[in-house]
């Protein structure tokens, strides 16, 4: 959805664009647009006062809202509806005078932009030996929530050791974690014992593709991230009957399929797809794109 507002904003808005942050965490998605003439930027003062501005897919502050309008951007919000769905939890919590123990990884966009929502009642909870030592004011009135694209089993262990603490604490009314995320997870997981290398399409900075490298690391295979072919090392596969290929939820479909033609090419690979879970799933467009959607 992200991706489309973006496309549909570069066909049918007056140049130049301006998002705030990378529009996902996809190096080659990224490259593509700033090839198009999109600005990506991390301060708003480089915006120019009236430009246009999308929200990342990874959400933003209260206080990035207040500064667009201030600056009196024409600002399109291409939050993913899961990262809303958190923020608003976290708002219901803090209103309701609840410590918010936010399950997450420190600098990550997603992670400033919620605990921006109440940043006096939200904690950062990154591994199971953070419990410990947890201080909280009232133990009857304290919350958990975890950003949208972390590991299951990573996130399931803080919960565990959560619970076992503070046996009243208050959980979301259905998980925060990405359906695409877990999906990937679980093909993964599934998969693994049947290969001898993973490949992952994904850049660094894409949360949800580093765990998937880990928990191919997990199930004893090495698991290399890449950002698209022109990465991948023959080496890799010295000895290697089967690799699994799998990409983050932000990873181009090209390419994975230029991948895997590269794999074909160079070793005659035969390639096998495999399905875990359908996913039919689909985000309506921003309020301000919809009526430039020619499918809407």
């Amino acid at each position: 959805m992200a991706i489309e507002s973006l496309d549909l904003a570069l066909a049918s808005l007056e140049p130049p664009i301006y998002v705030y942050h990378e529009i996902v965490h996809n190096k080659y998605v990224v490259e593509h647009f700033r090839g198009r003439g999109v600005t990506f930027v991390d301060d708003l003062a480089e915006v120019p006062f009236g430009a246009t501005l999308l929200f990342s897919a990874h959400g933003v502050s209260p206080e990035v809202r207040r500064i667009a309008r201030d600056r009196n951007l024409r600002a399109i919000d291409a939050t993913c509806p899961l990262v809303t769905k958190v923020h608003l939890e976290a708002i219901k919590y803090a209103q309701g005078g609840y410590t918010i123990l936010l399950i997450g990884h420190e600098g990550h966009d997603e992670v400033i932009g919620t605990m921006g929502e109440a940043p006096e009642a939200i904690v950062l909870v990154e591994t199971p030996e953070d419990v410990a030592s947890l201080k909280v004011a009232d133990e009857n009135r304290l919350a958990y929530l975890t950003q949208t694209t972390l590991s299951v089993d990573d996130a399931n262990r803080i919960i565990t050791r959560l619970k076992e603490r503070f046996p009243k604490i208050a959980s979301p009314p259905k998980e925060d974690i990405c359906y695409a995320t877990q999906n990937r997870q679980e093909a993964v997981s599934l998969l693994a014992a049947e290969a001898d290398v993973a490949i992952v399409l994904g850049s660094q900075n894409s949360s949800n593709s580093q765990r998937l490298a880990e928990l191919a690391r997990e199930r004893g295979i090495p698991a290399y991230l890449v950002d698209g072919p022109s990465d991948l090392n023959p080496a890799w596969f010295d000895g290697a009957d089967t690799v699994l290929v799998t990409a983050g939820a932000s990873a181009p479909e090209q390419v994975v399929e230029e991948c895997l033609d590269w794999l074909r090419d160079r070793y005659g690979a035969t390639v096998e797809p495999r399905t875990i879970r359908e996913e039919s799933v689909s985000f309506p467009l921003p309020r301000e794109l919809r009526q430039l959607s020619p499918a809407t």
